[in-house]
């Protein structure tokens, strides 16, 4: 019996909003609803909840409360260090004001990791970056970039940051925008608690293949966290887990058994117009297709045909072992 557990970002419960449909796609829902609604998806077993919370009112104990009757717990706190507040960045403001008011609000968000004993505070910096030629000075946006989150992760040495970067969106360019520039901002940190949370779909949407992303933050030991989901490589869709890029999906978790990276399955989806229960569950679904795959794969014989760089051989190894295992 497989002991992988599965997770989700809360926000896959929430009340999604584009600039077309301002009003919403639902109603408005509060953060105990959005728990509720995960405790009723099959195998889910750990949320990442975003910081402050929608109601500021709301007591951990409330929020506690919820968890423990849904069977849930927290594995990381995302702090909204992307909202109207950080318009013209959170750790690259040109305001130092608000640079420290990204660094107290994250500050904030580790007590609460620490009050739910979750893994992690996750940082997805948005609104650092670029829009235009000429609008910033690249070598000081890099340093505040890197000087910000270095300084949280000195504050808190008992917590891990992780970093989840992005090649754009809302910014035009954002500075943490693809794996290898992440690892570079945290090899200059120089310091053991920051690493990289990777989500497949910026992956994909950045041009790279997620394999190899979860390849190369593994060797530089810096891959402390993942996300799934989908998208056609032009935008960041948030499809459903397998829906789009199947093939690519299975490489990029053949790369992490084949590494022995352990760790939470989690979902990172925006279920706009579907209900958010039934893509969960069909995400779960075929994630775990792709565990009984796995079982299946003739790992030797993978690498026989990778170590002769024998496409048609790997192609049909992988696709005889992931299609037959649903």
């Amino acid at each position: 019996m497989s002991n992988q557990k599965y997770g989700a970002g809360i926000w896959h419960f929430a009340t999604f909003v584009d600039r077309y449909a301002t009003d919403g796609y639902g109603p408005a829902r509060s953060l105990i609803e959005m728990i509720d609604i995960a405790g009723q998806v099959d195998d889910l077993s750990v949320v990442d909840i975003n910081y402050p919370f929608v109601d500021p009112s709301l007591s951990l104990a409330s929020v506690d409360e919820a968890l423990k009757r849904n069977n849930l717990s927290v594995i990381g706190i995302t702090p909204e260090i992307y909202t109207r507040q950080f318009a013209k960045g959170a750790f690259t403001n040109p305001d130092a004001g608000v640079r420290r008011l990204a660094n107290e609000m994250c500050n904030d968000a580790a007590k609460v990791v620490r009050h739910f004993g979750a893994d992690y505070v996750k940082l997805w910096p948005g609104q650092d970056g670029w829009d235009y030629p000429f609008q910033v000075d690249h070598k000081k946006l890099w340093q505040m970039s890197v000087e910000g989150i270095g300084e949280l992760a000195s504050q808190n040495p008992d917590l891990k940051f992780v970093i989840e970067y992005k090649p754009r969106e809302p910014r035009c360019h954002m500075s943490y925008d693809s794996v290898s520039r992440t690892l570079l901002g945290i090899e200059r940190m120089g310091l053991p608690n920051v690493g990289i949370l990777l989500d497949f779909g910026h992956a994909l949407y950045g041009g790279e293949s997620p394999a190899d992303s979860a390849q190369l933050a593994i060797d530089h030991g810096r891959l402390f966290g993942m996300d799934v989901n989908d998208n056609f490589r032009g935008w960041d869709d948030d499809l459903m887990a397998g829906s789009v890029h199947p093939i690519e999906l299975f490489e990029f978790f053949y790369t992490l058994r084949k590494n022995k990276w352990e760790g939470v399955w989690q979902l990172d989806q925006f279920p706009f117009r579907e209900d958010s229960i039934e893509v969960a569950n069909g995400a779960i679904s075929f994630l775990k297709g792709i565990e009984r795959a796995l079982d299946k794969l003739d790992f030797e014989a993978m690498q026989d045909a990778q170590d002769r760089q024998d496409a048609v051989t790997a192609l049909r190894l992988a696709r005889e072992a992931l299609f037959t295992s649903f």
